[in-house]
Order: C-alpha cells, then sequence, then structure tokens
C-alpha cells in the first residue's frame, strides 16, 4: 500500500468543535501574555531584546498528545537558544484549526507586533477534504497581511492525503510553492518531513508526532528558521539605528 494512501487513512481524525473554541480562547490569552513581556520595557526599538516569533498553526503546533515541554514552540526555542539565539517563540497553535481558522485570529495572533512568523496551516483542509480553492485563498490573505505589516514569515507545507485522488493532491500541493513564490517567502515543503508514517516518531494515531518526532521536526527546519532569525534581527537593528 503507498504511504500516502495510509497518510490519507491517518488522516481522518474528528477533531471537537468545543474543544476547538475553548483552545481559541485559551490561547488568546497565552499568546498576548507571552508576547506582552518583550514589548512592555521600552516602546523604542532595542536591539538586546529577543527576537519574537510567533509559531501559528494548528495541532502540529500546538503540541497535541505531548507533554508541553516537548511541543514545537518550546523544542524550537531551546535549539534556537543552543546555538546563541535571544529568541522568545510564541505557541499561537490551535488543534483543529483549518485555514480559516486562521484568518480569523491571525489580527490578534499579531499583536503586539512579532518579529516573525512560521506559518503552519493547511493539514485540516486537506484532511476535511475542502476545495483547494479555499485554503490557496485563506493562506493567500495571510501572506498579504504579513506583507502589509512588514513582518517576515518562514511558510510551512503539507501534502494531501492521495484518498482524495490524485487530481485533488496537485492542486493541493501546489499551494505553498506558487504562495512562497508570489510573496517572496522562504518555502519550507513539508513540515512532516522525515516524521509523517514512521512509528518511531509519532503517536499511536499515526499522524500527530511524539516529543520525538517533534525534535525531529526542530533538526530538520532549524536552518531555515535561524534565517528567518537572522531577516528578524536585521530588522530589529535597522529600526534601532534609525530610532533617535
Amino acid at each position: 500500500m503507498a504511504l500516502c494512501d495510509v497518510w490519507g487513512r491517518m488522516m481522518n481524525v474528528v477533531v471537537s468543535l468545543a474543544l476547538h473554541r475553548f483552545a481559541k480562547v485559551a490561547l488568546r490569552l497565552i499568546v498576548f501574555a507571552a508576547m506582552i513581556a518583550p514589548h512592555t520595557a521600552s516602546a523604542a526599538p532595542d536591539s538586546s531584546r529577543p527576537i519574537t516569533i510567533v509559531a501559528f498553526g494548528d495541532s502540529l503546533t500546538a503540541g497535541y498528545g505531548v507533554k508541553t515541554s516537548e511541543s514545537f514552540p518550546v523544542q524550537l526555542q531551546m535549539a534556537l537558544e543552543a546555538k546563541g539565539h535571544k529568541v522568545t517563540v510564541v505557541n499561537a497553535g490551535v488543534s483543529g484549526d483549518t485555514t480559516s481558522g486562521g484568518v480569523e485570529r491571525l489580527d490578534w495572533a499579531l499583536s503586539p507586533k512579532p518579529d516573525a512568523v512560521i506559518m503552519e496551516l493547511g493539514a485540516n483542509d486537506a484532511l476535511r477534504g475542502l476545495d483547494p480553492k479555499i485554503p490557496r485563498e485563506n493562506l493567500d490573505k495571510m501572506l498579504a497581511d504579513l506583507k502589509a505589516k512588514d513582518i517576515p514569515v518562514l511558510l510551512t507545507g503539507m501534502k494531501a492525503p492521495n484518498n482524495w485522488g490524485d487530481d485533488y493532491a496537485k492542486k493541493f500541493d501546489a499551494i505553498f510553492a506558487d504562495l512562497a513564490a508570489k510573496y517572496h517567502v522562504p518555502l519550507y515543503p513539508f513540515f512532516l518531513e522525515g516524521v509523517a508514517l514512521d512509528p518511531s516518531f509519532t503517536q499511536p494515531d499515526g499522524l500527530h508526532p511524539t516529543g520525538k518526532g517533534v525534535a525531529e521536526i526542530v533538526k530538520r527546519i532549524l536552518p531555515d528558521v535561524e534565517a528567518l532569525v537572522a531577516r528578524a534581527e536585521q530588522k530589529q537593528a535597522s529600526k534601532a539605528s534609525a530610532a533617535p
């Protein structure tokens, strides 16, 4: 049986709408608390403050089924700090979220304004078999918003399950590369690269990564995130030098 077929069947997960709504409310409080601290010390640009990165996504970002200490944002921050970067990675992941949900909550996730964003959405659109035009339009809107706000972004891609057919997979998979080219943003092609369908890295549901799986994701995406941090640091330094 093809791996993509197995992946498609593994993706048939039903997420509770009530839990989804509760998570959004709780997340809003968490994001605000995490982001307000670096910005309250001074309104002027400060090159000494940590770079704030918002990890904006679904359950893969939120840390479904793993300890908080094993979630993607926490492990990513630890990996960046080990490399000598001063960063704060904010967990703006909501389990079960689609790109439509992302559009609805992006504005408050960007307040206070972060230095950079990692965009990880689309898996649940594919899981539900939504018309690829929907995630394309939603991701387009969010990337346009980030561009207008002059916030550096790393776009991460997702692959559609083949149980929706080759035509669907082709249209869905093309979304990320097309939009990365349109907005001239870097693309990490597949967020679950090296982890998807590997039982040593996935939970019993065969879909979500374990803590070890998250560590593998972080290891693979780290160079791309370091490049994102470098761009954010350059912007921070430019603002600091331009300040009166």
